[in-house]
């Protein structure tokens, strides 16, 4: 392992306070997203994008690629909350294996009582903590680790979708 680029003390240190940081803030959110609303922090992201969406709803492999998730794992979160009557997933017409995801109006309803909590423990836990220096800052650190993870992200993005065909041909 000679090739091995080592974190000097300083690299070190910050790379441990982020590490800290980001999963106490994880941590910190999830739990209000559970106490105040009853739901895990992937399904209220799966709300948000599909809030956002026109009419409401994305195809399953978009809402996969917006949450950076894997299709299986997203496919449980859907079916759960299915279950709960908050999204409603449809066959797509042009594509036989494909589905939509549409968010019910009940849903929305959940989403839009469970946002106001959510954006305050964002806010008291992360932008009151800093200077506007501070987040402009972090928009820039957060550009600039996403930028750098992006091509590889699509790579195995790319490679599972190819190992799914490939079982598809076979089966």
């Amino acid at each position: 392992m000679s090739g091995t680029r080592w974190l000097d003390e300083r690299e070190q240190g910050v790379w441990r306070e982020f590490s800290a940081a980001f999963g106490m803030l994880r941590e910190h959110l999830e739990g209000q997203l559970q106490r105040d609303s009853g739901m895990p922090h992937t399904y209220y992201e799966i709300l948000v994008a599909l809030s956002e969406a026109p009419q409401r709803m994305l195809r399953m492999s978009e809402l996969a690629e917006t949450l950076r998730s894997s299709r299986s794992r997203l496919s449980h979160a859907v079916a759960r909350l299915e279950a709960n009557d908050w999204v409603r997933r449809e066959a797509c017409p042009a594509d036989k294996r494909g589905a939509w995801a549409r968010l019910t109006d009940e849903g929305f309803a959940v989403l839009e009582a469970a946002a106001p909590g959510h954006v305050e423990a964002v806010r008291q836990s992360l932008f009151d903590a800093l200077t506007p220096e501070q987040v402009t800052a972090l928009g820039e650190i957060s550009s600039a680790i996403r930028n750098q993870l992006a091509p590889r992200c699509a790579a195995a993005v790319a490679a599972e979708q190819a190992e799914r065909d490939a079982d598809r041909v076979a089966g």
